[in-house]
């Protein structure tokens, strides 16, 4: 499971090389080298496996403030689709969750340090989403659980968006 990142912020005009180069170092070139090297052990072993990577919805577009590390993700998307289909044929399956706004000790830390936020920020976030809460850790590890196992089949390439909100429909 590759789940490190890092959400930064930044605009395309404000984002400089360094934050850029951070991000991806973090959100696209960690996951590569570690997919490479289990990749590379699997079928030195010729075993099959699983890999799941965590994306994010912002992953389809993100908001102007998220730059670069929307585009990272998009990347890791990507990879995630090109590692699928090159290896579907050794039995290594590989897939992602893009999970929406999350209810996360980093997300109350973002929250706080780039928005301003105050101590009831995830009650106000929470009341205003349409099935009242953010997604948890728990719920989310456990679809990861399913992703992993034999029990998800033949499933590889798939992007599964874990969300309430539906990518593409403008809130009504």
């Amino acid at each position: 499971v590759n789940a490190a990142a890092t959400s930064a912020r930044g605009s395309l005009v404000e984002t400089t090389e360094e934050l850029f180069d951070q991000i991806f170092d973090t959100n696209v070139r960690g996951p590569f080298f570690l997919m490479q090297g289990l990749v590379a052990h699997l079928l030195e072993r010729k075993a099959p496996g699983s890999i799941v990577n965590v994306l994010s919805m912002s992953a389809h577009a993100g908001q102007s403030f998220l730059t670069p590390y929307s585009t990272s993700k998009g990347a890791l998307m990507t990879l995630t689709k090109n590692v699928a289909s090159a290896y579907r044929k050794n039995r290594i399956r590989c897939n992602a969750v893009l999970p929406g706004w999350m209810d996360t000790e980093g997300e109350a830390i973002v929250q706080k340090k780039w928005h301003g936020a105050s101590d009831d920020w995830l009650e106000k976030a929470e009341a205003a989403q349409p099935m009242g809460q953010l997604v948890k850790p728990a719920q989310l590890a456990r679809l990861i659980t399913y992703m992993l196992s034999p029990q998800a089949g033949v499933m590889t390439g798939s992007l599964v968006d874990y969300d309430q909100n539906i990518a593409g429909v403008i809130g009504e």
